[in-house]
């Protein structure tokens, strides 16, 4: 066993906790500069992102190359006819040689990805990230395939945030703000709904909210909708009318039953969605296909599905975002209730088809397309049996759409706001929240995962379900603390401090008579008589500690010994100056902290 032997000036140094740690922790003001300029960057990104999108979709689909496009207007039919149905194939195979070629992680819809390095790997995210993603999901959704824009962005704008905080050297902790920050910031600019973003990265990737995490996403959310607006325009992503619930009444409850029933039919589809999604990514996956193979399979599935709803019901419908067909529906032009639901099938099937066979994407902007035609469908029913209970198509769509966005991401808060700051309503959100909570309860409980969550799990890294704030953090090193330690000067021999302890329940700590200079747990280390006969204490002591003060709190005390790379902490009485022995009070190590964990949850 190779033992570490502490000098002198090393133990002051390791009392007076002079060391550097190997990464820097800015103050709070600071971190709001370097929101700021992730703020900017996501608000250029989305802007240039949604540029490339409209570039590679007119190229592809009219053979032009124009940077205009409104998503919120259908298009005419391709002039290639038929020949449409290639394009979302040929599409997908340049975006799998990207994938594979570059950046594996920008496959997919994006979010599991950035939850994934929240939790398992520090908060890392590669620069190329960013830039693999942009390519591959405007190509992607250029081209037909059935994703969203936004899952894209949020990879974006987090992997910006992750790797400005890595080249700056930031603590884990603010790297993973400033990851969060550029995601809920790429969100906040893609859908104009700056409290949106906020809350999107307070309840999906922050595993801590608190001032020091959740005022750096604000600044960064309010900066890049600002920068968007400022280029773009403040119109929000779609455009909803005033003529849904009737103003100035109270909303009655013929509208309270029907949109809890959304929120039921919606729960059932939303569980749909997740277990279909992560079917069609594991047959794909499972199929031991050449990955070209499963794309052109795919894809080639997703352009007939599109060129059969042209050919059937005047437009393409299903492919690309749908943002077209969802504004379609709120201003009331589609109200043929076997027509939306079967909308909603073909964006259900040709989204877990587009993303399981490889395609790069978000599923927010489907979830919105078949919340708005499933929800539609159902206030078309409702209208039709109660008619004079002002029931309409286009209120029950913009519900339908917040149900499905908070059933499928367990984003309850985020999914109520961002449609509260699309419709800009008030009127909405007693119905709205009511059918919202509903679909989530009733997904949950018949799964817990949500859409993001139930990848990681099926690919044994799973997150908590429940992020909730770790109240044992908050107890004081005096709660946590053991009391049986033994103070022995670092010059006795090895034999007779055996003679003096219990080497299985009794934690040595050994001095120089004025200082600690060491620390021993004899039930640690394997015991070779020999050797330890002719060894003293000093000789087999290690460094392996901090000194905490009886008032730190657990969390200050966990932090420092994370930095550190230290085991335990040695608490004293003596909140200053160098400790002496006497000051000692108390040991805490890996085995308290996680008694202090059990006790949290379970206790």
């Amino acid at each position: 066993m190779s033992v570490e032997s502490p000098s002198v000036s090393a133990a002051a140094t390791t009392a007076t906790e002079a060391e550097a740690p190997p990464d820097r922790e800015v103050n709070l003001p600071v971190m709001l500069v370097l929101a700021l300029i992730v703020g900017i960057v996501a608000g250029l990104g989305a802007i240039v992102f949604k540029f490339l999108i409209a570039i590679i979709y007119n190229f592809s689909f009219y053979g032009v190359l124009q940077p205009h496009l409104d998503p919120n207007v259908y298009g005419p039919p391709s002039p290639w006819g038929a020949g449409i149905i290639l394009v979302p194939v040929i599409g997908g195979l340049i975006v799998v040689w990207l994938v594979q070629t570059f950046a594996p992680e920008a496959k997919g819809h994006g979010v599991p990805e950035v939850m994934f390095s929240i939790y398992h790997q520090n908060g890392n995210i590669r620069a190329i990230v960013a830039v693999v993603k942009s390519l591959a999901s405007a190509i992607s959704i250029g081209t037909g395939a059935s994703v969203g824009r936004e899952g894209p962005i949020i990879q974006i704008g987090s992997s910006f945030g992750s790797t400005f905080a890595r080249a700056l050297r930031l603590v884990r902790h603010q790297k993973i703000t400033l990851l969060s920050a550029g995601a809920g910031a790429g969100i906040a600019a893609t859908f104009n709904t700056p409290l949106g973003g906020v809350l999107f990265a307070s309840e999906i990737l922050l595993p801590e909210v608190s001032t020091r995490t959740f005022l750096p996403v604000v600044v960064a959310t309010a900066t890049s909708t600002y920068i968007y607006r400022f280029v773009m325009g403040i119109e929000s992503a779609f455009v909803v009318p005033f003529d849904g619930i009737v103003h100035g009444q109270a909303v009655n409850g013929a509208e309270l039953i029907l949109a809890a029933i959304v929120g039921v039919v919606i729960g059932l589809a939303a569980y749909a969605f997740v277990k279909l999604l992560a079917w069609a990514e594991d047959v794909f996956e499972d199929s031991n296909l050449n990955p070209y193979v499963q794309n052109v399979i795919g894809m080639l599935s997703v352009g007939v599905l599109g060129y059969l709803f042209l050919l059937g019901a005047g437009h393409y419908h299903v492919l690309s975002v749908g943002y077209s067909t969802i504004q379609d529906v709120l201003n009331g032009g589609t109200t043929s209730a076997w027509l939306l639901l079967l909308l909603f099938v073909g964006k259900l099937v040709a989204t877990c088809i587009s993303l399981g066979s490889g395609a790069s994407g978000g599923i927010f902007s489907p979830s919105l397309f078949m919340g708005a035609t499933l929800g539609g469908a159902i206030g078309v029913i409702g209208h039709t049996l109660l008619p004079g209970e002002h029931l309409t198509v286009e209120t029950f769509a913009i519900i339908g759409m917040g149900a499905m966005v908070g059933g499928s991401t367990s984003a309850a808060m985020t999914a109520i706001v961002m449609i509260f700051e699309m419709t800009r309503d008030y009127q909405i959100i007693l119905p709205l929240v009511l059918s919202v909570a509903i679909a989530i309860g009733v997904r949950r409980a018949l799964v817990a995962s949500d859409i993001y969550t139930i990848k990681l799990r099926d690919r044994g890294r799973p997150i908590p379900t429940d992020r909730t704030t770790n109240m044992y953090l908050v107890q004081s090193a005096a709660e946590t603390m053991v009391k049986n330690f033994t103070v022995l000067p670092e010059s006795m021999t090895v034999t007779d401090a055996l003679k003096r302890i219990d080497i299985d329940t009794s934690r040595v700590i050994i001095t120089d008579g004025n200082r600690i200079t060491g620390y021993v747990r004899f039930g640690t280390i394997p015991y070779q008589a020999d050797r330890f006969t002719k060894q003293t204490l000093k000789d087999i002591g290690s460094s392996d500690f901090i000194i905490a003060s009886v008032g730190n709190n657990l969390n200050t005390v966990v932090t420092r010994m994370s930095r550190r790379g230290r085991h335990y902490a040695i608490v004293v009485n003596n909140p200053r100056g160098i400790p002496r022995p006497e000051d000692i009070v108390g040991i805490i190590g890996r085995e308290e902290i996680a008694n202090a964990v059990v006790q949290n949850h379970y206790g």
